[in-house]
Order: C-alpha cells, then sequence, then structure tokens
C-alpha cells in the first residue's frame, strides 16, 4: 500500500520539481502528472530492473513504453553507455516531446539525465532513485553525466528532473555495502552545515544499518532538504554548491586511480572526508575531538576512514589535479572549520596536504 510520506520542492523558479518521499511510492500514481507527452522511454539496469521495472510500467498504461537495460556497475558509466540509450530513442523514433525515467542508482541516473539533457538538446526526464545514496544525493539537484578514464564525472551537464521519486520500499533489496555506501553522503550533509543532524545520526546510526523504517525517512529527508537548499541558493555550483563536495576531491582520486568501480562512490566519499577532516585538524581548523568524533561516526557505520594502501600519494596528487573545482590551475578543496562548518578554499597549506596523502593509508596516523 502506497504511503506518502513526505514532499519536498526543490525551488528553481520555473524550474522547480517536488521530491516525493514515501513507501510503496513505485505503486502510486505521481508521476503521471510529470509526463507531458506520449513516449516514455524506461531506463535501468540489470540489477534493478528485475526487481522494479514492471511496477513502474503499470503505472504508465496507455502511454508508448520502451525500456533500455544498462549493465550495473560504475565501471559503465560511459560514453558507450550512453550511446545506448540514444539508440533506443533512435529507434523508437522518440521525439523532443518524449521523457525519459531513471529507475536505478546514480550511475543509471547521472547517465539518464545526460542522455535528457542532450538528445535533440533537451527532453523531459524523471528520477525514480533506488538506492540510498541516489536517493539522499545523486538523484536530487540536476548534475547529469559520465566518467572519463582521466577523471569522474568530467563530462556531463547541470539538466533537473521534472521530478524524483523516492521509494523507501526499494532499500529492502540493497545490500548492505551499498547501504552504508549511501550512509556516507547522509554523513556528509551533518558535516557541511548541519551539526544537529551530525548528532543526530551518532545516536541513530545503527537504526539506519537496520534499516528501521522512521530512520532512513528521517535521514533521507533531512538529507534532500539540505541539499535543496543548497542547489536553490547555487544551481550551478558557482560558489555555495561546492560544499556539496566535501571528501569528493580525494573521492574521485580513490574511484579513478582504484579503477572505477573497484571502490563504491560512497566509501570513497567515506574515506575522502576523513582526508579532509584529518587535513582540516592539520591546519589547525578543526579541533581534535571533532576529528574523533568524525572518525568514530564513519567507522562505526562500517565505512573506510583511510585511503587505500596501494594508491601512491604521488598518484593521488596527480588525479586530484584533474577536479572539476580546479579553478585557474589552482586545485580548491572543501575543508572543515568544525562539524557543520566547511568552507571551500584554494588557500590552504600544501604541505598539511602532502602530509596527509603521504599518510593517509598510514595505521599509524
Amino acid at each position: 500500500m502506497a504511503s506518502l510520506q513526505h514532499t519536498l520542492k526543490l525551488d528553481l523558479a520555473e524550474r522547480s520539481y517536488p521530491i516525493y518521499i514515501g513507501r510503496g511510492l513505485l505503486d502510486a500514481d505521481l508521476l503521471r502528472p510529470h509526463i507531458p507527452g506520449q513516449q516514455v522511454l524506461l531506463v535501468s539496469n540489470e540489477t534493478v530492473a528485475p526487481l522494479y521495472l514492471q511496477r513502474l510500467q503499470a503505472g504508465l498504461e496507455g502511454l508508448q513504453l520502451a525500456c533500455c537495460i544498462l549493465p550495473d556497475g560504475e565501471q559503465y558509466k560511459t560514453l558507450d553507455s550512453l550511446n545506448r540509450i540514444f539508440d533506443s530513442l533512435l529507434q523508437q523514433r522518440f521525439d523532443r516531446g518524449c521523457t525519459l525515467i531513471a529507475l536505478g542508482g546514480g550511475v543509471v541516473g547521472d547517465i539518464t539525465g545526460f542522455a535528457a539533457a542532450s538528445y535533440q538538446r533537451g527532453v523531459h526526464f524523471i528520477q525514480v532513485p533506488t538506492t540510498l545514496l541516489a536517493q539522499v544525493d545523486s538523484s536530487v539537484g540536476g548534475k547529469t553525466g559520465v566518467n572519463h578514464p582521466l577523471g569522474k564525472n568530467m563530462i556531463g551537464a547541470f539538466y533537473q528532473p521534472r521530478c524524483v521519486l523516492i521509494d523507501t520500499d526499494s532499500l529492502n533489496t540493497l545490500d548492505d555495502r551499498q547501504l552504508r555506501a549511501g550512509i556516507a553522503e547522509v554523513i556528509k550533509y551533518g558535516l557541511i552545515n548541519d551539526a544537529e543532524f551530525f548528532a543526530w545520526l551518532e545516536a541513530h546510526y545503527a537504526k539506519l544499518l537496520a534499516r528501521e523504517p522512521e530512520a532512513l525517512a528521517f535521514a533521507i529527508e533531512r538529507s534532500c532538504a539540505d541539499k535543496a537548499d543548497v542547489v536553490a541558493a547555487d544551481e550551478r555550483e558557482s560558489g555555495q554548491r561546492a560544499l556539496l563536495n566535501l571528501g569528493h576531491s580525494f573521492g574521485h582520486a580513490i574511484e579513478t586511480g582504484m579503477g572505477y568501480g573497484e571502490w563504491l562512490h560512497g566509501e570513497a566519499v567515506a574515506a575522502g572526508m576523513c582526508l579532509a577532516a584529518r587535513m582540516s585538524a592539520r591546519m589547525g581548523w578543526l579541533d581534535r575531538s571533532s576529528l574523533a568524533r568524525i572518525l568514530d561516526l564513519i567507522e562505526r557505520c562500517g565505512l573506510p576512514s583511510r585511503a587505500p594502501q596501494q594508491l601512491a600519494p604521488a598518484r593521488m596528487t596527480e588525479l586530484m589535479a584533474v577536479d572539476k573545482k580546479v579553478l585557474a590551475g589552482k586545485l580548491r578543496l572543501v575543508l572543515l572549520k568544525g562539524i557543520g562548518q566547511a568552507l571551500v578554499t584554494g588557500e590552504f597549506d600544501t604541505e598539511a596536504l602532502r602530509e596527509t596523502l603521504e599518510r593517509g593509508a598510514d595505521r599509524s596516523n
């Protein structure tokens, strides 16, 4: 039985859209008002499609439906996968009034959104995220794109969906590793601008790991609300929105250096947030008790707090130079002045960065 628990709004003037959060929403008739035409391409992957595609199709009867099923994994977030979506659209002769629906995790959502932004110079699209990470982060805010062998998410566009539908019941089929990876992005919101939420997570993280519906719904709503506020103030990441990249400069370097898919995105971000926190502490910006709280929560959630030992500091430095926050050849990082107090800066101690990377995988640190 469908139960709509919360509806948030991401306020972007004429591009504003609702974020529906609740249980059983795949069976609810919430998407039809957001589909202007008759042509709909459902994009999913080989893992999610057998679980939820039929239920989504049942609510869209009467429309001209087609499907594109992609392989599952970060290693498939490529231009080749993007072309598979374009092939489906062109083979079905879909016009510029069509709608693309992304059913899956962050990879599916990012690729589908980029396809929608590019096909005939822009068609409609809807996000139906089925992983915790996608529900709290990648499905909200309009960042779309694919990876390149030299850098993660370096090819893409800002393109907003018409709505986001979050069915929390889909988390019942999510494996534990993916759930923990999603919690990393939840922790991020507490660190960047919501110290009260971070304290809540310290007290309730075990409930999230146990998949208690009320705790998950609260964490998802709070995360989406925090992100919606940031995106509404800075849609195209000219300033404040870059705070959402806490841990990502380090994390993207880990993902690229280890090979896409070897580390989950949330795992790499968790390690990246710990590196950012350690660097902030080395610079005297973050007190040691706050650093201990951050490391403790991340480790209690079963997430890595260290960079992989096999990734050399020199390689990390090289990969971090290929980052979207590099401006005029200068690396900018998201660092911490305290829990709930993040800032984006290019004015940091390069020796602190070097030492953090050199000791980032060393247990003696």
